[in-house]
């Protein structure tokens, strides 16, 4: 890989404008800002000679681009012989080509672009030509999830930017870094990267609002020099404005009556367990929502209480009916979601055990393991249309293909289902094996563990034993039943850490006092410790929103709309067993 840090910092931009002004003659000329039209510009280079014909082209391209005619300025492109031209040229072209890669989501494409030879005489080059090329370079590590690789082009460039452009690189420094998991913020080389990636680790390891501000205040003084502690993020601005107030009274709002119960009754023991192995100093009151005459009246008395959050109700009728109001007069935390375009008032979190997170974490899975067309067989109704729906959008966005999807099917009919789905045909010729259409990569299933059990011998049965299948956690009954899990042989899955996971002690803990837990039940009990993580973080999260918590039930960050996405650990179903995969790729 070229890499090319700038000479340039060792110089002041001063001298570097002169130098620029008059590249030597082995590096040639920019294309200039054009001051006609594109179609004027290619009508003159038609009759131009080819040098000249060149830079006009280039700078018809690039004028395209900025005019948002990305398709146009990609066909001018193609018809400029890059190979022929000056090196600064070459590094023009190559950027732009970069940009219509990023544009087109197509980050390895970009990256690719900037690794022509010629970037290694990019120190040459005027600034802003430079700034351009490690800014598009930055963006096409961001994009192919590498943020450590983006911060470091960043920082290199941080010198160079004044005004708005520099607060917004400045900004996005932290983005990147803060985005990184606590292992990967180590020291480097560079001494401004790794004064960024201290101050990522130092707010990362303070568990409180409260020792988080004094870590920030410590690593300040001790790098007074460093961009961030001359200027700190705004999200760390923010943070150190939230009042360092300890959560001191919550009110449990759950159904202890009725068909959520015993759902109910996990996700309140979860809570209390985590609280007993925290030993913290926090009054838990528990409401029954079956027994309210009116959720005006439970805010009410728990507002005359003094509860500071409450956390629930567990019932989704009742979380939409939060969600229509205007304000909330208690920070809430709901365990379940509203509607997903319903707009929300600013005091309500929401969550739940969404299946729709599973199914995007499906779609970045398969991504990441080189698959790019799918089929999909999710269950009937709104929970399977949700669940298809999450998956579809995600795996879209990511650049996949849904060649085609069905419904699941009764048993009786599954085998002609799959048939259809995977266009089984008679081979010509009177070969006795019939095949399976060529143009999947791979099966996306949601299903409950009676219908899985059906789809992978089926699959064998129909001679589409080898494609491979992801699927969400409703597959995994948690029975540790060989014979069943046989059935499932291959088929890789997400799950809660809970589940993967029997030495957590946590999870040890309950199971003594409820040994259901260990079953699919679980993911619940996770949860309502999860629910404890998350109680006394809200406003952290608010204020950054970049933090991972390491929960049970997944690792939890939160959206725009103030709803706890999960991601969530694989394991995959092998010789009856479910065994962990170590190497998420992404």
């Amino acid at each position: 890989m070229v890499r090319f840090r700038p000479l340039l910092f060792l110089c002041i931009a001063a001298v570097l404008s002169a130098c620029a002004s008059s590249p030597s003659s082995t590096l040639g000329e920019l294309p200039r800002t054009p001051q006609a039209s594109t179609q004027q510009m290619l009508e003159e280079a038609d009759t131009s000679d080819p040098a000249k014909a060149a830079l006009l082209r280039l700078s018809a391209a690039d004028q395209s681009m900025r005019q948002g005619n990305q398709a146009h300025a990609r066909q001018i492109l193609e018809q400029v012989a890059i190979e022929q031209l000056m090196p600064a040229q070459q590094m023009f072209a190559k950027t732009l080509e970069a940009e219509l890669a990023l544009a087109n989501n197509e980050p390895q494409s970009a990256l690719q672009a900037l690794q022509h030879p010629a970037f290694e005489r990019l120190a040459e080059l005027p600034v802003d030509q430079q700034v351009r090329t490690q800014l598009a370079r930055a963006q096409a590590f961001e994009a192919n999830d590498q943020p450590l690789d983006a911060a470091r082009e960043r920082t290199f460039i941080a010198p160079l930017l004044s005004g708005e452009s520099a607060e917004q690189n400045h900004e996005a420094i932290w983005s990147l870094v803060s985005s990184l998991p606590v292992d990967q913020l180590q020291p480097t080389a560079d001494a401004d990267l790794s004064g960024w990636l201290s101050l990522a680790a130092t707010v990362k390891q303070a568990g409180t609002i409260g020792q988080q501000q004094r870590a920030i205040d410590a690593w300040t003084q001790q790098n007074p020099n460093h961009p961030a502690a001359r200027r700190l993020p705004a999200s760390l601005i923010k943070l150190r404005e939230l009042a360092d107030k300890p959560l001191s009274h919550v009110a449990l709002l759950l159904p202890m009556d009725g068909p959520l119960a015993s759902v109910a009754r996990a996700l309140r023991d979860g809570f209390l367990a985590a609280h007993l192995a925290a030993r913290q100093d926090l009054k838990i009151e528990l409401f029954d929502s079956t027994r309210l005459s009116s959720l005006d009246d439970f805010y009410r008395q728990a507002a005359t209480s003094g509860v500071e959050l409450v956390i629930g109700p567990l019932e989704k009728d009742m979380v939409r009916q939060l969600a229509n109001r205007e304000q909330l007069p208690i920070t809430t935390l709901a365990l379940n979601y509203s509607d997903a375009d319903q707009k929300t008032p600013p005091q309500l979190f929401q969550f739940g055990l969404a299946a729709e997170d599973e199914a995007r974490e499906v779609a970045r899975r398969a991504w990441a393991d080189g698959h790019r067309r799918a089929v999909a067989l999710t269950p009937r109704g709104d929970w399977g249309n949700r669940v298809f729906q999450a998956f579809r959008q995600e795996w879209q966005d990511l650049g996949g293909t849904v060649v085609a999807a069905e419904s699941l099917a009764e048993p009786i009919e599954l085998a002609n289902q799959i048939a259809d789905l995977l266009q089984i045909r008679s081979r010509e010729g009177g070969e006795s094996q019939p095949s399976r259409r060529q143009d999947i990569d791979f099966l996306f299933l949601a299903a409950t563990p009676q219908q899985a059990q059906q789809v992978r011998p089926t699959l064998i049965f129909q001679y589409a034993g080898d494609l491979p299948v992801y699927a969400t956690s409703h597959l995994h009954a948690a029975t540790d039943n060989r014979t069943q899990y046989l059935d499932l042989e291959g088929i890789r899955f997400t799950e809660t850490p809970w589940l993967l996971n029997p030495q957590l002690p946590l999870r040890q803990e309950i199971e003594r006092k409820w040994p259901q837990a260990r079953g699919s039940l679980g993911r619940l009990y996770a949860m309502g410790a999860d629910a404890y993580l998350l109680a006394p973080r809200l406003n952290q999260l608010l204020v950054l929103p970049e933090t991972q918590l390491d929960g049970l039930s997944g690792t939890l960050s939160i959206t725009p709309e103030q709803r706890i996405e999960r991601s969530l650990p694989w394991a995959e179903f092998h010789d009856g067993q479910v065994q962990p995969l170590a190497d998420t790729p992404y």
